[in-house]
């Protein structure tokens, strides 16, 4: 019998895809992003598109290798985005992030986190899956789905954990870390497109 060598942590990417203030995009991130430190098999990444200044411009083919982000982005083993529904959709903030890179998200998965008025923010995940799987990533089944977070906050503006959310957001990075290990692996022994 060998012994497995030991991993490295996984890390992720967690992205805030909204950008309007207020809001409460980075209150539901910071509460994913803390259930997820609680794992020694991650290393989370929290990247708010708020606070990064990309071009509202045509990304040359490939990619913008400027961009800020593109190296966390490369160095990322699976995202999570943050995403509000803004009129049935996903932010535009967001699709001009995915947009201005290509490379980094090839051959990773994506697991989600939604939050809305009504839906909970299930139909911007419905599209944000079409537009991941044409940069060659995976998306995840499973996802956290909130229904007004706003309501869920406590008196000092956190996002209140209950059990079923808990449960969600547990579910969630079991299965996002397991295609993350698993397509870590693959890309490390036969590079994506070789």
């Amino acid at each position: 019998m060998t012994e497995q060598e030991p991993q490295t942590p996984l890390t992720l990417a967690v992205i805030v895809g909204s950008v309007r203030r207020p809001r409460v995009g980075r209150l539901v991130a910071d509460w994913f992003t803390d259930r997820a430190a609680r794992r020694s098999d991650v290393k989370v990444d929290l990247i708010d598109l708020a606070e990064v200044a990309l071009p509202l411009a045509d990304t040359p083919p490939g990619g913008n290798p400027a961009s800020p982000i593109a190296g966390r982005l490369a160095d990322a083993d699976g995202f999570v985005v943050v995403t509000p529904e803004y009129n049935h959709s996903f932010p535009a903030a967001l699709k001009n992030a995915i947009d201005q890179h290509h490379r980094e998200w090839a051959a990773k998965p994506v697991g989600f986190v939604s939050y809305g008025a009504g839906s909970g923010g299930v139909r911007a995940v419905e599209q944000l899956r079409l537009v991941f799987a044409e940069l060659h990533a995976t998306t995840t089944r499973t996802g956290v789905v909130l229904t007004a977070p706003w309501d869920r906050l406590d008196r000092q503006g956190r996002l209140v954990d209950d059990g079923p959310l808990g449960r969600a957001a547990d579910a969630t990075l079991d299965e996002l870390t397991w295609w993350a290990e698993a397509l870590r692996t693959a890309r490390r022994n036969r590079p994506y497109g070789s």
